[in-house]
C-alpha cells in the first residue's frame, strides 16, 4: 500500500486527534480543529453543529465513552482542499462506520462534516 498524500495524512492526523479523549474534553482543542461551518450527524442520528458539539462534549456531565479505537481508516483526497476519510471504531462494543470530510483552510486541515453509523455485523469487512 502507497503512503498517503500530505494531504490525507493531515487529515488522518486529525482525525486520531479527534478521537483522543484528552482532546475530546477540551473545547479549545476541539475548536481548532472543527470547521467553523462543521456539521456532524451522530450515531443517533442526531444532528450537531460546532457549537453543540464542544458544549456536549466538555460540559461537566458529559458522558466519557472511554477509548475509541479506529481501525480500516483511508482516504482520498478530492481535490487540492477536500479529505474524504473512512474508517470503523470501537468503544465498549459498540461499533460504527464513520465518514469524514477535511477542509483545508488558512488555519491548516479542519473537519467540516462527520457521520457515524452503529453497525452490529459487518457483510463488507473485507471491502
Amino acid at each position: 500500500m502507497s503512503e498517503p498524500s500530505p494531504a490525507v495524512a493531515a487529515a488522518i492526523e486529525g482525525e486520531l486527534r479527534l478521537l483522543d479523549p484528552v482532546v475530546r474534553a477540551s473545547a479549545e482543542l476541539l475548536a481548532a480543529l472543527l470547521h467553523p461551518e462543521f456539521r456532524e450527524i451522530g450515531t443517533s442520528g442526531r444532528l450537531w453543529n460546532r457549537e453543540t458539539i464542544i458544549a456536549a462534549l466538555t460540559a461537566d456531565d458529559a458522558p466519557r465513552p472511554g477509548p475509541l479505537t479506529a481501525s480500516r481508516m483511508q482516504g482520498e483526497e478530492l481535490c487540492s482542499d477536500v479529505v474524504h476519510l473512512t474508517f470503523d471504531t470501537e468503544s465498549k462494543g459498540l461499533r460504527s462506520h464513520r465518514s469524514s470530510l477535511w477542509r483545508l483552510t488558512a488555519a491548516g486541515w479542519r473537519l467540516y462534516f462527520h457521520q457515524a453509523t452503529p453497525f452490529a455485523d459487518d457483510p463488507f469487512a473485507e471491502v
